[in-house]
């Protein structure tokens, strides 16, 4: 997988000496939309869900932990969204007005739990098919992990390993 320096290389651009992507350093409010810092997200993303995809084409999702903390992630999202559909995902249980106002407690509650908690990741819309432009949603990572976890655990993702093959990792950057 390429560095930062690397993927900024191949975009055409480059980093002042000590300057960085993400960490302390860096004060998102300044930042705006740049559609630098906007196609690297999309490739670490992009990366992301096909990492993510890939480890369930080949380990069974009922073994599978995502972080160290599952089961309190677990046990968390059921509590607060007992009936919410991980198969099928509606896009208004996320992105609705008052979708939003249920999961932002939710989110804030967890974040000293989860390392970039509101890092927007891919989540598929569908267990049943691929990442693809049709079939993902952009979602925090906390959102993203107790979906997954969910799934994993109540079986969701068990055809992934009979119907997907891994996918070589291709560069995106390029």
């Amino acid at each position: 997988m390429a560095n930062q320096n690397e993927i900024l290389t191949d975009l055409g651009c480059t980093l002042p000496a000590g300057a960085q992507l993400s960490g302390s350093g860096i004060d998102g409010s300044t930042l705006g939309n740049d559609p630098t810092l906007e196609g690297l997200w999309a490739i670490k993303a992009m990366e992301h869900a096909e990492v993510h995809f890939n480890i369930l084409c080949v380990v069974d999702p009922s073994v599978l932990k995502l972080t160290q903390k599952d089961q309190l992630l677990y046990e968390e999202f059921r509590r607060y969204f007992p009936d919410f559909n991980v198969e099928k995902i509606d896009e208004r249980s996320l992105k609705s007005k008052e979708a939003k106002e249920k999961w932002r407690p939710f989110m804030n509650a967890l974040q000293d739990e989860v390392v970039d908690f509101s890092l927007a990741t891919l989540v598929r819309m569908d267990t049943s098919d691929d990442y693809s432009q049709s079939n993902s949603i952009i979602v925090t990572r906390v959102q993203f992990l107790c979906i997954e976890i969910a799934r994993n655990r109540e079986g969701h993702n068990n055809s992934v390993r009979v119907n997907f093959k891994p996918k070589p990792h291709t560069n995106k950057a390029t």
